[in-house]
């Protein structure tokens, strides 16, 4: 097994500040270290447009470019270099697994996918400039989110499908930063996440306090909009847009599905997803598809639990006592995973040169 965790950030301030503090925070850490020998192996198949992107972030939330540029002033990099690593647009993503479930006041998500990419960053976020609503969640290439809830109790996760035939847009964590940046509701997150323009093809999540879930299955060729309250890998609408191999997300999904009349409570729920003898964690990592951690979000009371690995009673966080000024005592979260691949944020030679 391995010790494995996530450093706990906590920032109130402006989007510039925010991205100049986090600059300062991964400068000559091994998460860059490491990513740039995975580009030494994985050359990058787009190219970065710098005004285009500008465009295309401020569309939907002008303070995420800010901290895109307060991350330049820190590290003291091009924009374009910048942008290839946290700017979100026009880059490439793998398969991986991931399961969603939403109850009662709940949204609870596992996050499957490779140790070589979890840079181990679990953030609050208050924003002091107007132009965003306030976060917690794991973050994603430092600026986007894999998943999280705002101050409005939006919550949101995603579950890859594809990347066959990608197009020009963003990837699935700046999508679910922009989506809580930007959106108060289920409505306004449907909206945007029809009028965003889409890298590859996930269904994204979204859950807030009136209770309704939609599943919105989206790819760079189309957008459409269901609800339910269980999800993995493949789509339900979008059928011709399915990969060909959904064995796995079909066997996860009716796992969960006939899980459901047991469910009673959270805490059911959790132990379903987090238990590694029940069928939905993973410990798939070397294909892309390992349960590195499991997030459960509570829009009503705007709390939130979180865990690293398998069978783990959650972290809990009061992400309502830290709006008003609160902080977390605690500075890193700690679990442990079954597999001894390397880490970006903690390993040396976390590159694509081996498995």
């Amino acid at each position: 097994m391995k010790q494995i965790y996530s450093d706990i950030i906590q920032f109130r301030g402006t989007h510039f500040d925010f991205g100049y503090m986090q600059g300062e925070g991964i400068k000559d850490s091994l998460t860059v270290i490491n990513r740039e020998n995975q580009w030494k192996v994985r050359k990058p198949r787009f190219s970065i447009e710098i005004e285009e992107v500008k465009q295309a972030v401020t569309r939907f939330a002008p303070g995420v470019w800010e901290e895109l540029q307060g991350l330049q002033e820190a590290l003291k990099w091009p924009m374009d270099r910048v942008l290839k690593e946290f700017g979100g647009y026009r880059l490439d993503y793998v398969k991986s697994g991931c399961s969603i479930l939403t109850g009662e006041d709940y949204l609870i998500r596992n996050y499957d996918y490779h140790p070589k990419t979890y840079e181990g960053r679990y953030t609050f976020y208050q924003p002091t400039d107007n132009q965003g609503y306030a976060i917690i969640g794991p973050s994603q290439r430092v600026t986007g989110r894999m998943d999280g809830m705002n101050e409005k109790g939006l919550s949101i996760g995603y579950n890859f499908m594809h990347r066959k035939k990608p197009g020009d847009g963003f990837i699935c964590c700046m999508i679910g930063r922009l989506i809580l940046e930007a959106c108060a509701n289920v409505d306004e997150a449907v909206l945007m996440l029809k009028e965003i323009p889409h890298r590859h093809s996930f269904s994204y999540i979204v859950y807030d306090a009136s209770g309704e879930t939609y599943v919105v299955e989206t790819s760079p060729r189309g957008v459409k909009v269901r609800q339910s309250n269980a999800c993995t890998n493949h789509f339900e609408i979008m059928q011709e847009e399915n990969r060909n191999h959904l064995v796995d997300s079909k066997r996860r999904l009716g796992i969960i599905q006939q899980n459901s009349g047991s469910i009673q409570d959270v805490k059911d729920a959790f132990r379903l997803f987090n238990d590694s003898d029940k069928g939905i964690f993973s410990d798939l990592y070397g294909s892309w598809a390992g349960t590195i951690h499991t997030s459960v979000y509570f829009p009503k009371e705007l709390k939130a639990w979180f865990a690293l690995g398998g069978d783990r009673n959650p972290v809990e966080f009061d992400f309502h006592k830290w709006l008003h000024g609160e902080d977390v005592e605690l500075d890193k979260i700690t679990g442990e995973v079954d597999t001894d691949i390397p880490f970006i944020h903690m390993d040396e030679g976390a590159d694509w040169s081996k498995r």
